[in-house]
């Protein structure tokens, strides 16, 4: 069924209940498991806060309230600190027209520099983005990469005169007031377990993108499949299944599933194969290999 033709509930339950799960396990990580093991606490956090990653990415795209004013104002606490909720949201929806995946330039979401580009670094930060290219690089120095990158970008582009990026992190200042003001206030989390929390999630998060655009000829072959069942898949709301959510990105992560398995051959097709049957499978190729080179392979050399 499309898109279009399944009709959009008032309120999709399963979402709005994982949010307060979500919440949940964060308040309560933050505050009485804090004061129990900080270890135990900054592991909880760190998952809430990636979790909610996933359910912002599922806002942006409609869910769970007709009305997107009620399903943003639940993702407006900037609780996982780094990545403004109006950037995401501009740069992910540019980032899902197909016939731009993995342009160095027009993808808000590509890994992959212009071969020019990449030629014209200093030597240690080539190793940089090669160490990057590993999936142990991913975790361990991806989220500060991609931040760096993101925000210098964003800069670029507010010294241009690009009001609406500077829109975007203007809105970041309240939202991100609210988590600094739980931070200080009431959280029993120390500090420095907040932050490590924050940049674990983001780590998490680089599992999930780190392979799921490929440079291909055609766009079709560009996106994932990854074929898991397990937590990881839920931390990311079946988007693991990322074909699929690019060919229907106003379904709900509850239903990208059944609709795999009632059409999997017709998704596999479309992607050109682009397959992989687990994260454990992805670990054990990757984790200290690259699967894709730095510079885009099939850009001008000039």
């Amino acid at each position: 069924m499309s898109d279009k033709t399944r009709k959009t509930p008032l309120i999709e339950w399963p979402t709005l209940a994982l949010m307060g799960l979500c919440y949940g396990a964060f308040i309560v990580a933050t505050t009485w498991g804090a004061t129990i093991s900080t270890v135990a606490a900054l592991i909880v956090t760190m998952l809430a806060l990636a979790l909610h990653s996933s359910l912002t990415h599922e806002v942006l795209h409609g869910h769970p309230f007709r009305s997107q004013f009620l399903s943003e104002a639940l993702v407006f606490p900037a609780i996982g600190l780094f990545v403004p909720y109006i950037r995401f949201r501009d740069s992910h929806l540019a980032h899902h027209q197909d016939a731009i995946l993995t342009d160095p330039y027009d993808d808000p979401e590509s890994n992959y520099l212009a071969p020019g580009d990449w030629q014209n670094l200093p030597a240690w930060r080539k190793r940089l983005h090669l160490f990057n290219n590993t999936l142990l690089g991913r975790l361990l120095v991806g989220p500060a990469m991609g931040q760096v990158a993101f925000m210098a970008a964003d800069w670029r582009a507010i010294s241009s005169g690009d009001r609406k990026v500077l829109k975007g992190w203007l809105w970041h200042i309240p939202s991100l007031a609210i988590a600094l003001w739980w931070m200080l206030a009431v959280s029993s989390l120390p500090i420095w377990a907040y932050l490590a929390a924050a940049y674990g999630a983001l780590s998490i998060l680089k599992i999930r993108t780190f392979l799921e655009h490929q440079a291909h000829e055609r766009a079709r072959g560009r996106t994932v499949v990854i074929e898991d069942k397990g937590p990881l898949s839920w931390i990311f709301l079946n988007n693991n299944l990322h074909v699929v959510h690019h060919m229907h990105p106003k379904m709900p992560w509850y239903r990208l599933p059944q609709l795999f398995r009632d059409n999997r051959g017709r998704y596999l097709s479309r992607n050109d194969g682009y397959y992989f049957r687990s994260y454990a499978e992805i670990f054990r190729a990757y984790f200290l290999s690259r699967k894709d080179p730095v510079p885009h392979p099939l850009w001008p050399k000039d």
